[in-house]
């Protein structure tokens, strides 16, 4: 009813109902006579929100959220997938926590010892809880940073080394603004010219590496130039892989590195079992995919799968047609014979993915790709074939856990709700009521800043900057029909399940509803004092 009057005493304000053809006048609005003592109502108006969030929230409504949930993007029918795709490392084998301070550690030595930097660095041990995936680096200002979906640098999350940097030097650096231009920002597998989008877990290491050697140069102030520090530690973590050392770690102990193994097993029987073709396309050596599977599924793995290739050079494999595929034998040498055909129980090596298509003819939405890399693994699938993709992300697991807290719930909802009274009440402009609102505002600070620790005390949520997505989430929203924290999600739904995306309204749509929603009530107390500007 109150939506409906306020609706009227506009149309009426305009002098009479609009003809046909032409275009109602609508006055402007008059000047409301303020109220007397306006800080006094303007905190009685405050008091009635926060009874109001206290008795919409009682304790069972936590714990909504499903962490083994599958989210989706965009509407799928699994009664439509005939073809189901996979990378292996982070989606097929899910690695523990404890692989990353054996990647720091090594990179660390060998740029010591290889490199010849400073011995003081090896002071520095990982910490598990500095960086969070999909920041941004950038490379000629030593900055780590967290950039939303418009690429606005989140004010506080800007760090050289492993200190902050204060907000008003971020917006200097930038040319008095917190934007960074889209030709600055990445291309599209998240490099740019100047800015480095760290978009796999394999970066969380190479993050913090990153930061402490800045930190160690910065520390003793010792002249170095950005781009080659840079180079050093990507090419040291990049040698890591390389040489095989993270391999050889996983291999010597897959009981504490590989993590759910029965659980992929699960899903790659059960998908089998009901007629479904499976592919396997990694960038890994077959030898290390070799022994995994084996100790996840059993020796007869390869019988799983119609597919599988090995060495892939994603993303490569999508747009270069260049490479040939090679067929490995049983100890793993290359054959020299043309591939004509791809065999089941075959392993194959490089190849690009348009001879992948010509030769097994799986294309568009019946086939189903799952990855863990936003970019090397579903972008081109998605955007240039057509294919369905699905995200593995681990971190939404902890994230959702967090979410479903009884603190992240009642900071987050006070937070909406005094956002919307900050938003009605700034009419309010005498002396008084400004400081009333200047308090809203520091308050409201406080409660992001208390919200954005609740998942990581430097960067916050990896899918949130405050309000706005990360640039992260945008990318997972663009290059993914469905995400989730792990492969074994699918276990939960039917193999006919149909996953819809929740209609989440635009701004334009409702323009209470998400007011209506944070306070879980339709008489917001104050529509009166909206009246003259909605």
């Amino acid at each position: 009813a109150g939506p409906r009057r306020i609706w009227r005493r506009r149309l009426s304000s305009g002098g009479g109902t609009a003809q046909k053809g032409r275009t109602a006048h609508v006055a402007p609005a008059r000047p409301r006579p303020l109220p007397p003592q306006c800080s006094a109502h303007l905190w009685a108006r405050y008091q009635d929100m926060r009874r109001l969030v206290h008795d919409l929230l009682p304790p069972e409504v936590c714990s909504l959220l499903n962490p083994a949930a599958i989210y989706a993007n965009n509407e799928i029918s699994l009664r439509d997938v005939e073809v189901y795709g996979f990378d292996y490392d982070y989606t097929l084998a899910q690695y523990a926590d404890a692989l990353h301070p054996e990647i720091f550690i090594a990179a660390r030595d060998i740029l010591i010892e290889h490199y010849k930097y400073p011995e003081g660095i090896r002071k520095y041990d990982y910490n598990p809880s500095f960086a969070i995936r999909g920041l941004h680096y950038d490379i000629q200002k030593s900055l780590l940073m967290k950039i939303d979906a418009f690429h606005y640098v989140q004010l506080g999350t800007a760090y050289r080394g492993l200190q902050p940097v204060p907000d008003e030097e971020v917006i200097e650096l930038y040319g008095g603004t917190q934007h960074i231009p889209l030709y600055q920002m990445s291309g599209f597998y998240g490099k740019g010219p100047s800015i480095k989008q760290f978009m796999d877990i394999f970066s969380l290491p190479e993050m913090a590496l990153l930061s402490c050697v800045v930190d160690y140069f910065l520390g003793h102030s010792l002249e170095f130039d950005q781009a080659h520090l840079y180079k050093d530690v990507t090419d040291a973590i990049r040698d890591v892989h390389v040489k095989g050392l993270m391999y050889q770690w996983i291999e010597q102990d897959m009981e504490k590195y590989i993590l759910r193994g029965d659980e992929t097993f699960a899903v790659l029987n059960r998908l089998v079992a009901h007629g479904k073709q499976l592919f396997l396309i990694t960038n890994s050596p077959f030898s290390f995919v070799d022994k995994g599977m084996r100790h996840m599924v059993g020796p007869d793995w390869r019988q799983l799968f119609d597919v599988v290739i090995v060495q892939a050079d994603k993303p490569s494999f999508f747009t270069d047609r260049r490479k040939p595929f090679r067929k490995l034998d049983e100890k793993g040498s290359l054959q020299w014979d043309r591939i004509t055909r791809l065999e089941k129980g075959k392993i194959y090596r490089q190849g690009n993915l348009f001879d992948f298509l010509r030769l097994t003819e799986w294309r568009g939405p019946r086939v189903l790709y799952f990855g863990d890399h936003l970019y090397s693994d579903l972008a081109d699938l998605m955007l240039r074939h057509g294919w369905r993709t699905g995200a593995i992300i681990p971190e939404l697991e902890r994230e959702i856990r967090i979410i479903n807290t009884e603190q992240y719930m009642h900071s987050l909802t006070w937070q909406q709700a005094l956002t919307g009274l900050l938003e009605r009440m700034q009419t309010y402009q005498d002396a008084e009521s400004r400081q009333v609102l200047a308090a809203w505002m520091k308050e409201r600070q406080e409660l992001r800043c208390i919200t954005k620790a609740l998942f990581n005390a430097q960067f916050g949520s990896i899918f949130r900057t405050f309000h706005n997505p990360t640039y992260f989430s945008r990318r997972l929203v663009r290059f993914s029909d469905l995400y989730m924290a792990s492969l074994s999600c699918l276990l939960n739904y039917r193999v006919d399940f149909t996953f819809y995306p929740r209609r989440t309204p635009l701004q334009h749509e409702a323009p209470l509803w998400m007011d209506q929603l944070c306070t879980g009530c339709m008489k917001t107390p104050f529509l009166g004092d909206m009246a003259h500007i909605r």
